[in-house]
This record gives C-alpha cells, sequence and structure tokens, in this order.
C-alpha cells in the first residue's frame, strides 16, 4: 500500500459540500470517482467536512493507493478527470501511519463580507448591506481566544462529545470593499465558524454588544438566552473558505489577505475599456 498527502482547492457552489453523498454532488465523491479510474483505491479521507456551499484553499487528504504512482504524473491525470471547480494542488508521498484528521494540528478558516453588491465574486462573499465598524467586530473577536464553550454557536451540540473548543486565534481586518476574518483552531464544530461570524456581524452593525458575546460563551449562563441564539445569526456558506490544514513541520500562515479580492467601485469604475 502506498499513502500520499493530497491537497487539493475547489469552489463549494455546485457540491453539497464535501462529505461523499449516494444522491447529491460532493467534493470527495468527484475525487474517488477520478481516482478509481487511475489506481486501486484502498482509503481516501478529509481533514475536515465542508458545507454545502463552502470553498477550500487548501483541504488535506490522505490517499492509499494499492500500488505506488508517480506523484506529479498522478495529479496531472486526476485534474485531467475532474471537474474545472475541483483542482488537486499537490500530491505528496508520506508515511502509511499519516491520516489526514488525526493528524492535523489544527484547522484555518477564513470569511469573506463584501461592503458592495458584485456581480463576479458573488459566490464568494456575504454581501452586508449594512455598515460596518470593523473596530468593534476586531475588538469583539480578541475574546474569543482561549477554550470556550462554544454550544451555541453549534449545530446539533447533542451529537458532539464535546463543545469545548481552544480557539488559537480571531482576526479581523478591513480590505475596503472586504472586510476579512480569519479563525484559527484545533478543530470546529458544525456551523461554528458561520455562527461566530454571524454574531460579529451585528456587532459590527452595532446591533449586540461584546459583553452579550462573552455570556454566549457561557452557555449555562441563563443570560446567555436574552442574547439570543447565534443560529438565527448563521452567515451564509458563499464567503466561507476552508484556508488551510496544518500538520507538525508546517510553516505558519501567511499574513491574512482576501481569498478573492474585490475592487473598490471607484476604482473599478476607473478601468478602461
Amino acid at each position: 500500500m502506498a499513502t500520499y498527502r493530497l491537497t487539493v482547492e475547489y469552489d463549494g457552489t455546485r457540491f453539497h459540500g464535501w462529505q461523499e453523498q449516494q444522491n447529491a454532488r460532493s467534493i470527495a465523491g468527484e475525487i474517488k470517482r477520478a481516482i478509481r479510474e487511475l489506481a486501486p483505491l484502498v482509503e481516501f479521507g478529509g481533514a475536515g467536512r465542508t458545507d454545502a456551499g463552502v470553498h477550500a484553499l487548501a483541504q488535506c487528504a490522505h490517499l492509499r493507493l494499492g500500488r505506488s504512482v508517480e506523484p506529479e504524473r498522478f495529479r496531472g491525470e486526476l485534474n485531467e478527470l475532474l471537474p474545472s471547480d475541483i483542482h488537486v494542488l499537490s500530491l505528496v508521498p508520506v508515511g502509511n501511519s499519516f491520516h489526514a484528521r488525526h493528524s492535523a494540528v489544527s484547522r484555518s478558516y477564513l470569511y469573506q463580507i463584501s461592503r458592495r453588491r458584485t456581480a463576479f465574486a458573488k459566490r464568494f462573499v456575504w454581501w452586508v448591506k449594512r455598515p460596518l465598524r470593523t473596530d468593534l467586530m476586531a475588538s469583539a473577536a480578541s475574546l474569543l481566544p482561549g477554550r470556550h464553550d462554544f454550544a451555541l454557536f453549534s449545530e446539533r451540540p447533542q451529537d458532539q462529545p464535546s463543545t469545548e473548543v481552544v480557539l488559537e486565534s480571531a482576526q479581523v481586518e478591513d480590505f475596503g470593499s472586504l472586510v476579512v476574518i480569519r479563525l484559527v483552531a484545533s478543530h470546529f464544530l458544525w456551523k461554528m465558524a458561520r455562527r461566530i461570524v454571524g454574531v460579529l456581524v451585528r456587532i459590527g452593525a452595532g446591533e449586540m454588544s461584546a459583553a452579550e458575546l462573552k455570556k454566549l460563551l457561557e452557555p449555562s449562563n441563563p443570560d446567555a438566552v436574552l442574547a439570543g441564539r447565534p443560529a438565527e445569526w448563521t452567515a451564509p456558506p458563499s464567503g466561507l473558505f476552508l484556508e488551510r490544514i496544518a500538520y507538525e513541520g508546517d510553516p505558519p500562515l501567511p499574513p491574512l489577505r482576501p481569498a478573492v479580492p474585490v475592487e473598490e467601485e471607484a476604482e473599478a469604475g476607473r478601468r478602461t475599456p
């Protein structure tokens, strides 16, 4: 058996998430179908699942084949068989003990909020029409790092072995037409990232305070209910990108920047035809 670490980027708009499903198109399903045309597939597993409509800049998976392959040639052949919105970035031989999910040490997500209507980046942003104060959002985000109970930020928390998560960092930066949020953690609960973004947007719009966010991180506190349920404010999947899965020995994350830039309207309007 030969094992490889596969890194893939995808536009999740046309897919029903990463996880293979019987009656819907999925990222993993398309990749496995292509692999089976080229080599005997023993096992294929991703580092984590992304929901329908969520994108990835660098999702990782382990690939175990019944025979060895030449990585670059196999990667090229695989990309020829995949739809245009899924692309394998790298295929690297690793030890058979490598497991994409269990070997990962952290995961990072980016979320893009657009301040303006955009014809070209619609699939990759959440257009928020209300004015947003990024200073308030960044201040609230500074409360998130550390170990917290994110039960109120999770879909079906009762299905989780634990709703406590160590959030390593939370950044909010202004890029003109875009507000970009980066969240880094050991792992994420289902819909946790999108619900954090939804709460930060409410804070940036002046509809909620940082003090109310603190209450939501203490779900046993009865006052948390008074602040509302984050499920009501879940950000849409279109603006969310799985940025990277990190493993021991990987380099640090680069400086935060947009995944899909959106120009200011005035700059776009000055472009020469």
